[in-house]
C-alpha cells in the first residue's frame, strides 16, 4: 500500500474527484430524492434522514479512500506536524530498530516497512522538503515542486470554474434556487480557506488541532466532500422549495372556476326576472317612479333589477379575462437540460483529462 498519491492539483485527485461526482450524482442523489420524495415521510423526518444518509455515505467513502491513501510520513514516524529535527531523528532511530529486517527476518514485508520510515524520515529532516510535503504530498516531493504563485492561481482557477459551471448546470431551474445559493457559498467558503491554507507561511493550524496532518490533506479532505455537499444542497433545497408562480396560479385558476360558476347563476337568475316581467311582475323602475324616486339620466336600465344583474355579469367578465391572461403569463416554460447535463459531464471528463495528463 502505498503512503500517499495524487496531489491538491494533481491527476490522482482528478481522478477521485470525477469518480466521486459520478457516484453522487447518479447513485447518491436518486436514493436521496427517494427519502425525499413527497408523502414518504414526515417533512422533518424526512429531511433528518436525508442529511443522516448524506453525512454517513461521505464519512464512510471519505474514510475508506484516507485508508486506501495510508499513513502520511508524520503517523509512520509517530511525531507531530512542529516535531523538531531531533525529535524526528529519535523517533526513525526507534523505528528503525524495531522495523529493521534483519529484526524481523519471518516478516516478508519487513523491507517495504522499513523503506517507508525511511522516507518519511528523509522528507521530515530537511526542513525545505518537509514545507513541500505539507502543501503538496508526496507527488510534491517525487517532482520537486514549489510554491509558484502563478501556477497556483491558474491551477486553482481551472478547478473552482470546472466545479462552478457543474454545480451551475446542475442546479438549474427554479426548484434548485436555493440549493444554487448553499452550494455557491460553500464553493466560495472552500475557496478562502484553501488559499488560506496554501498561501500560509509555516503551518496554519494551531499545534492541537490534527497534529499529524498537512495542509495538502486538508486541501484534499475539502476536494473530497464537496460532492457530497453539492448533491445534498441540490436534493434538500429541491425539497424545502415553495413555488410561489404556481400557488398564485392554482389560486387564479380556482378564482376562474369561481367567476364561471357565477355568472351561471347570474343567468339563470336573469332569464328569471324576464319571465317574471314578462308576465306582469313590473320592474324596478315603475316601482321607484311609484315611490317618487326619480332615477338619474342614462341609469334607468342598471336602476332595474335585470340591469343591475347585466352590470354584475359584465364586471365578472371582465374579472374573468384578467384572470385567464394572468394565468397565461405565470406559465412557466420548462427547458428540457438533459443534453446540456450530459454534454457538461463529456465536457468535465475531457478537461479533466487534458490537464492532468
Amino acid at each position: 500500500m502505498s503512503d500517499e498519491s495524487g496531489s491538491a492539483g494533481g491527476g490522482g485527485d482528478d481522478l477521485s474527484s470525477l469518480s466521486g461526482f459520478f457516484f453522487y450524482v447518479f447513485i447518491v442523489h436518486p436514493a436521496t430524492a427517494w427519502i425525499l420524495k413527497p408523502g414518504r415521510f414526515d417533512r422533518k423526518k424526512s429531511i433528518m434522514y436525508a442529511i443522516g444518509f448524506l453525512a454517513l455515505l461521505a464519512a464512510v467513502k471519505t474514510g475508506m479512500e484516507m485508508q486506501a491513501k495510508g499513513p502520511n510520513h508524520y503517523s509512520l514516524l509517530n511525531v507531530s506536524r512542529n516535531s523538531s529535527p531531533l525529535d524526528i531523528k529519535r523517533a526513525y532511530k526507534k523505528l528503525s530498530l524495531q522495523l529493521h529486517p534483519d529484526k524481523n527476518p519471518n516478516d516478508p514485508n519487513a523491507s517495504s516497512k522499513f523503506d517507508r520510515v525511511k522516507k518519511a524520515y528523509d522528507v521530515l529532516i530537511d526542513m525545505e522538503y518537509r514545507e513541500v510535503y505539507n502543501k503538496f504530498g508526496q507527488d510534491g516531493i517525487n517532482s520537486s515542486k514549489r510554491f509558484d504563485e502563478t501556477q497556483f492561481f491558474m491551477e486553482l482557477g481551472v478547478f473552482y470554474v470546472t466545479w462552478g459551471i457543474m454545480a451551475y448546470v446542475l442546479t438549474l431551474g427554479k426548484r434548485s434556487s436555493l440549493g444554487r445559493q448553499w452550494t455557491f457559498t460553500g464553493l466560495i467558503v472552500m475557496l478562502v480557506v484553501e488559499i488560506t491554507l496554501m498561501t500560509s507561511q509555516g503551518s496554519p493550524f494551531p499545534s492541537w488541532f490534527m497534529p499529524q496532518n498537512t495542509e495538502y490533506e486538508a486541501v484534499w479532505l475539502l476536494h473530497t466532500l464537496f460532492p457530497a455537499l453539492m448533491n445534498g444542497c441540490r436534493s434538500i433545497g429541491s425539497y424545502l422549495y415553495v413555488d410561489l408562480d404556481a400557488q398564485t396560479r392554482q389560486l387564479l385558476l380556482a378564482l376562474q372556476e369561481q367567476n364561471k360558476d357565477i355568472l351561471l347563476v347570474l343567468r339563470d337568475v336573469q332569464i328569471g326576472v324576464q319571465n317574471v316581467q314578462a308576465t306582469g311582475g313590473g320592474g324596478g323602475g315603475g316601482r321607484l317612479a311609484t315611490a317618487g324616486v326619480v332615477p338619474p339620466v342614462g341609469a334607468t336600465a342598471r336602476a332595474t333589477p335585470t340591469g343591475k344583474i347585466k352590470e354584475l355579469q359584465d364586471r365578472l367578465q371582465v374579472s374573468n379575462s384578467t384572470v385567464q391572461q394572468a394565468v397565461g403569463q405565470l406559465k412557466s416554460e420548462k427547458s428540457n437540460s438533459n443534453f446540456g447535463f450530459y454534454a457538461m459531464i463529456l465536457g468535465y471528463v475531457a478537461f479533466s483529462y487534458i490537464f492532468s495528463s
